[in-house]
C-alpha cells in the first residue's frame, strides 16, 4: 500500500500550533519509514523533528484513497541522503479518510475546454494548479459556462522522461471567477477519472514536486 516516492503529510500529535509538515519516503523495511527531512507546508522551512517525537502521518495512494496512521520518530540516519527514521505501523492499523486528499501543483500546463453538447466554442487555457483530482484553469476574454454542468478537457502532460502525455478527462465545473490581472478562472473537477489518468497525474505532480524542491520552490 505504502511506498518508496510517497509524499506524506505529518501533524504532531500533541502541539498547540496546528502545523503540517510535508515530507517524502525514500526507504523503508519492514519496521520502519526513512524520510527526508520534512518541510513546514506554511513557511516552506526545514522541521526538525526530536527523537521520540508523536506524529500523526497521512498519505494518498495512487486510486485517489487518503489514509491516516500513526507513527513515532527513531532517530536520524546519515547516508547520501539524510533521512529520519519513523516507526512503521502494520498497515491493518491504517485508517481510511473518506474525502479525497490530492496533493496540488502551481504550474502552467496547455489546456483545450470543449463542450459536451455545443454550449459553447471550444478554446485553449492554462492551468493555474493542478492535482490528480481537478484543476484551476486560467484564460482571457469571457466565457460563460454554468457551475455543475460538465466539459471535455485535455491536458498536455510534458513528463521527465521527454514523453508527452495527452489526457481527456470529463470535468465538472466547481466555479467561475475572475483573477486580477483581468483573466477568468475555471475551476474543475474530474469526473470518475481511468485508473491509467490517474496514476499519469500523479506521476506528473510528483515529478513537479521533485523538480520545485530541487530549486527550493515548493508547489
Amino acid at each position: 500500500m505504502i511506498t518508496i516516492g510517497d509524499i506524506l503529510i505529518l501533524e504532531p500529535k500533541f502541539s498547540p500550533q496546528r502545523e503540517k509538515y510535508k515530507c517524502m519516503i525514500v526507504e523503508m523495511n519492514e519496521d520502519s519509514l526513512y524520510i527526508d527531512y520534512p518541510v513546514n507546508t506554511q513557511t516552506g522551512k526545514v522541521v526538525f523533528l526530536t527523537d521520540g517525537s508523536q506524529m500523526k502521518m497521512t498519505f494518498t495512494s495512487p486510486d485517489g484513497t487518503a489514509y491516516l496512521f500513526d507513527s513515532e520518530v527513531l532517530g536520524r540516519v546519515k547516508g547520501n541522503i539524510p533521512a529520519i527514521q519513523m516507526s512503521r505501523p502494520d498497515e491493518s492499523t491504517f485508517i481510511k479518510i473518506q474525502r479525497r486528499q490530492f496533493v496540488r501543483v502551481e504550474t502552467p500546463i496547455d489546456a483545450a475546454i470543449h463542450p459536451l453538447n455545443q454550449e459553447f466554442q471550444p478554446f485553449r487555457a492554462i492551468t493555474e494548479d493542478i492535482s490528480a483530482g481537478g484543476a484551476a484553469l486560467r484564460f482571457a476574454g469571457w466565457r460563460h459556462i454554468e457551475p455543475s454542468s460538465m466539459i471535455a478537457l485535455w491536458l498536455v502532460l510534458p513528463l521527465k522522461s521527454g514523453e508527452i502525455q495527452y489526457l481527456h478527462m470529463n470535468s465538472r465545473v466547481i466555479r467561475m471567477s475572475e483573477s486580477d490581472n483581468g483573466f477568468q478562472l475555471l475551476s474543475v473537477q474530474f469526473a470518475d477519472p481511468s485508473e491509467a489518468d490517474t496514476q499519469t497525474l500523479l506521476r506528473f505532480i510528483f515529478e513537479k514536486q521533485l523538480e520545485f524542491k530541487k530549486k527550493g520552490i515548493m508547489g
